[in-house]
């Protein structure tokens, strides 16, 4: 259920002047490419001398602007048609990946420079070779939850690795086959999942598809009773990335505490979404706002556009501490029209505080 990248209101964070089709970069040349907040425009008159800039501060004026155009297109639709978007929202995003396939298939060659936890864990590699070398049994966090998951055999799709991601909403596999080329860890298995289960089956027919240290499964993560195939306190990393914003804002922090408790104590949760006021809310035209900062798109897909407030009220009230939030305000150029873009984007890490000793 990652967020679509085609037409005017599709704008995602897969139109970013880094994204490029064709093959994952080597680690070493991944760790040699500037975080994003590194390039500064400091002479407007250099504008269109590189494809984005990083911190772009705006003008008391263009914020105000910015609010009166979302003000102006504020009103909601009708309850009825509100429920009509919500009840088939499965049916919108199969009908996404069956007309477009894995033809907006981007490689994010940012997402190792701004997420190193997705990369190969040197100090991870180190314990796993000690621990063939000991007879010592590692600790078990497993064993915590058992009781009660549903995986009480002890038996679940990676349950022999020792470093575990999962990306909720991978879309077509942008993040996870990245994940899986550039991290050669022998102990790393990566779980996506996605709402749609046409997205699933394109994961799965991708021949860089690898069921011995990947599994997709089709899963709604604003579904209470829906669970996930592996236990709790079973997971290194979980990826978001364009995929809350998708969700019904009421249904968002039951989500967030879902897949808290499948983090093990010093797990991490990533995420990268749309920001308030981005280029993509401000395009929405009259007749297509669900509630407030709540859209739908023009193919009945839905998108929503965070606070940093916001965004740390969810994982806080789920358990989890900060590690980053911070807002990428991007000025994006197409040098070629010679067009200025404004993006806004909100990074987080919150981390699941390690149990004491």
């Amino acid at each position: 259920m990652a967020a679509p990248a085609v037409g005017v209101e599709h704008s995602s964070a897969e139109n970013k002047s880094e994204d490029a089709n064709g093959p994952v970069e080597n680690f070493s040349e991944v760790q040699k490419r500037p975080q994003f907040g590194t390039r500064f425009l400091t002479d407007p008159r250099q504008v269109f001398q590189h494809n984005a800039w990083d911190n772009v501060e705006w003008s008391a004026e263009q914020e105000a602007a910015a609010q009166k155009k979302v003000q102006e297109n504020s009103q909601p639709l009708p309850a009825e048609k509100q429920e009509e978007f919500d009840s088939r929202a499965n049916e919108y995003w199969n009908d996404f990946y069956t007309i477009h396939e894995n033809r907006f298939f981007k490689d994010r060659h940012w997402l190792f420079t701004e997420f190193p936890e997705l990369a190969p864990q040197q100090k991870h590699l180190q314990n796993t070779e000690e621990k063939k070398t000991t007879n010592d049994e590692p600790m078990n966090l497993l064993k915590v939850e058992h009781l009660s998951s549903p995986h009480s055999n002890g038996t679940f799709p990676g349950d022999s690795s020792s470093y575990r991601i999962l990306e909720v909403g991978c879309g077509v596999g942008n993040t996870v086959f990245p994940i899986l080329k550039t991290n050669n860890d022998p102990g790393l298995f990566v779980y996506s999942c996605d709402f749609s289960n046409t997205a699933i089956d394109l994961v799965k027919s991708n021949p860089e598809y690898d069921s011995a240290r990947c599994h997709a499964f089709v899963h709604d993560m604003s579904e209470e009773s829906a669970e996930y195939p592996i236990p709790n306190q079973s997971l290194d990393v979980i990826v978001l990335i364009f995929v809350l914003s998708a969700l019904h804002p009421q249904k968002m922090q039951n989500a967030i505490n879902r897949l808290a408790r499948l983090l093990k104590p010093g797990g991490v949760l990533l995420l990268r979404d749309y920001g308030r006021y981005d280029m993509a809310q401000l395009r929405f035209k009259k007749g297509r706002c669900l509630s407030e900062h709540f859209y739908v798109r023009g193919d009945g897909t839905r998108v929503y556009f965070f606070t940093q407030d916001e965004l740390h009220d969810f994982f806080s009230s789920a358990g989890l501490e900060k590690v980053q939030n911070m807002v990428d305000r991007r000025l994006q150029v197409n040098r070629g029209k010679q067009l200025t873009m404004y993006r806004v984007w909100v990074q987080c890490k919150y981390c699941k505080a390690l149990a004491p000793s």
